[in-house]
């Protein structure tokens, strides 16, 4: 999956993009046919969608965010109601999610740049002309998820892991996956 982010003005189009091909829309006239930035909030409030990122001020989505949202309308699009759909989603993987949105691959690209933001208090130290390249200020922070309840984030990494490298931390992740189940800190699936 992409790792670029969105604002709440962005995501109605990434969304659109995800359902623009076999989606016949609602048939529900009480239903949007796209969520728009106040439907999102809500699904938000509710638990349909993932709270988003902040950047200061400034709230933003990624891929699942869009993947969640392509999938409640589908499943809106089918006669399920939200709280069913509340039911279906929780704890839901990427992949799963990709299947109810009816999307092929996760490895999804959308066309568009995202909006590059800068933390509200992010500054930059005065320079002068013989250090001008040495001061570098990176907000990245690359993270991966291992399971349904645990997500990995690097915030020291200055790149994302490779694949292999993924493999390789995946692997190392499974005692604290089998203590976290031992514990009975995952989520409940269902029996």
């Amino acid at each position: 999956m992409t790792d670029e982010l969105w604002t709440i003005e962005q995501l109605p189009d990434r969304v659109a993009e995800l359902l623009a091909e076999d989606y016949s829309g609602q048939q529900n006239g009480r239903v949007r046919e796209l969520p728009n930035g106040r439907t999102i909030r809500w699904y938000t409030t509710i638990g349909l969608v993932d709270r988003p990122i902040s950047r200061g001020r400034t709230a933003l989505y990624g891929p699942r965010h869009v993947l969640q949202l392509a999938a409640v309308k589908r499943l809106q699009a089918a006669g399920r109601t939200l709280a069913e759909i509340q039911q279906e989603l929780v704890g839901v993987t990427d992949g799963r999610l990709a299947e109810l949105a009816k999307v092929a691959s996760l490895d999804i690209v959308f066309p568009q740049q995202p909006i590059p933001v800068e933390p509200f208090w992010h500054r930059h130290p005065p320079r002068s002309d013989a250090d001008s390249d040495s001061h570098t200020v990176s907000n990245a922070v690359f993270g991966f998820r291992v399971d349904d309840s645990v997500t990995v984030m690097l915030g020291g990494a200055d790149r994302p892991p490779t694949a292999a490298e993924l493999a390789e931390l995946e692997a190392a992740a499974a005692p604290l996956l089998a203590a976290i189940e031992r514990l009975g800190l995952s989520p409940r699936k269902e029996r």
